[in-house]
């Protein structure tokens, strides 16, 4: 993340997190995306893990911790996603996320993802194409026993016409064999290409799951994952012995494809999973993005779990088929209101403002808390939430002591609304922690948490402890 005047400049790949005005100069705060090797350009960075490649197992170290990462952001995505499940009662959009989640704190519980979906909706439809492989008669030439001939052409005519004898027994020479026209039954045709390339990329994909979940093996969705793997190897190896070929991405459909009911959906799964994989690289150069949508979504729940909370609006989340720079959903800003009947307060949780204000831009805070007192007369009260996401784990104690002196710096911007306390979120590569600083005039709390089991069990309380010392003061 990086902070410009007016804009980047020109060759930079970013998207833009917020622009603002401190001391009357124009700020672009803009996030990079991780590069796709070792090292990149523009900014310069290097030591990146590379994204492991589907179906190849870790084998050094380097490649175990590109395998980690990948695990901890497939993670990260699968909170992200359960919000498209919530999405479909919209009045109770939080209590269902919420359910989602403390089912995500139990690791034995693992998470849905398109190869789930695929073991449970297309494994009937693979156990029946198993039963019809279609096949086509194909004609070719080749020398046949006189007694087994039943069709020539044109070419055979005129290969039997230049053999020497003048009987047809004669030209059939001692072997008794002459070119003739036969059938046999060919199984490499383009929708068994299809079956094929599906089954192999549906195998690596389960493999890719089960490795990712290996304290889950006595779950149903488990159990359920790895027999639809080994259906997935069989059938691949079935194809193997009949000779068929494995489709290229892209291929154009033909009228099986369209029209057979069973191979049109492992047509339609295959073109899921070819876009998921695509979209694992973009969804991998921008993880950052995905990560501070989950912060938000974690403090969204925090406030929404207080007893004196009433969600009193709630931005549209318009959910993407396909995620943009990292990003699923697109919401208006505030994300959520909530008025806390008994404090009276409205809080609003902002995350990418288009009016940050100085004292958010200087902060370089791209999420927030605004809470405000309609009785009273006072400026509004500001929260600033730093969301980094790095591949390597944060220094909590340093990062909330530099924020908290950060937080004192900026003090002579408070003009038209008060910052004095902050709150850093943070992955927790495995390792779940809160830290604390206090400077002069302010309070910086900083929680590394997870995105599954213990992890994100103690991280979710540790904000909703922040959450309520924030609200009803004491230790956070």
């Amino acid at each position: 993340m990086l902070a410009y005047e007016r804009t980047p400049p020109q060759g930079v790949a970013h998207t833009v997190l917020m622009k603002g005005t401190v001391r009357g100069q124009e700020t672009c705060l803009a996030l990079c995306p991780y590069p796709k090797r070792e090292s990149g350009t523009c900014p310069d960075r290097e030591g990146f893990p590379v994204r492991p490649r589907r179906g190849q197992d870790p084998k050094d170290e380097s490649e175990h911790f590109a395998a980690d990462a990948l695990r901890r952001m497939n993670e990260v995505l699968a909170r992200i996603q359960e919000l498209e499940e919530a999405l479909d009662d919209p009045s109770d959009v939080w209590a269902r996320l919420r359910a989602a989640w403390r089912r995500a704190e139990h690791e034995e519980d693992p998470r849905m993802a398109e190869i789930v979906k695929h073991s449970r909706e297309l494994k009937p439809v693979l156990t029946e194409l198993l039963k019809r492989i279609r096949r086509v008669l194909r004609r070719h030439r080749e020398l046949t026993p006189l007694d087994r001939v039943q069709e020539m052409d044109r070419a055979s005519m005129v290969w039997l016409s230049r053999q020497p004898g003048r009987s047809v027994a004669e030209r059939a020479g001692p072997a008794q064999r002459i070119l003739a026209t036969v059938r046999k039954e060919n199984f490499d045709t383009l929708e068994n290409r299809v079956l094929h390339a599906y089954v192999r990329l549906a195998a690596d994909a389960a493999r890719e799951w089960m490795r990712e979940h290996p304290r889950a093996k006595e779950s149903a969705r488990y159990a359920q994952v790895e027999t639809f793997r080994k259906t997935c190897r069989a059938i691949a190896s079935l194809l193997g012995e009949l000779r068929v070929s494995v489709a290229e991405p892209g291929s154009t459909p033909n009228y099986v494809l369209m029209q057979d009911r069973g191979y049109r959906r492992i047509r339609e799964g295959w073109e899921r999973l070819l876009r998921r994989d695509k979209a694992i690289d973009d969804l991998w150069a921008w993880q950052a993005q995905t990560w501070t949508d989950f912060a938000v979504l974690a403090i969204t729940l925090a406030i929404d779990e207080l007893e004196e909370a009433q969600l009193v609006a709630q931005s549209p989340i318009d959910w993407r088929s396909e995620a943009v720079t990292g990003r699923w959903f697109q919401q208006d800003r505030p994300i959520a209101v909530f008025w806390l009947r008994k404090t009276g307060r409205i809080v609003e949780v902002q995350a990418r403002p288009e009016t940050p204000g100085p004292l958010l831009t200087a902060a370089r805070a791209h999420v927030a808390l605004r809470i405000t007192d309609p009785t009273r007369s006072e400026v509004p009260h500001r929260v600033a939430v730093w969301t980094p996401h790095a591949m390597m784990r944060l220094d909590l104690d340093p990062a909330v002591q530099e924020a908290a002196a950060l937080v004192d710096q900026l003090q002579p911007l408070a003009m038209t609304e008060v910052l004095r306390h902050g709150l850093i979120l943070t992955p927790a590569h495995g390792i779940p922690e809160t830290a604390q600083a206090a400077g002069k005039r302010s309070r910086v709390h900083g929680i590394a948490l997870g995105a599954s089991g213990e992890s994100l069990a103690v991280g979710l309380d540790a904000v909703r402890q922040f959450v309520r010392g924030e609200f009803y003061g004491g230790p956070a």
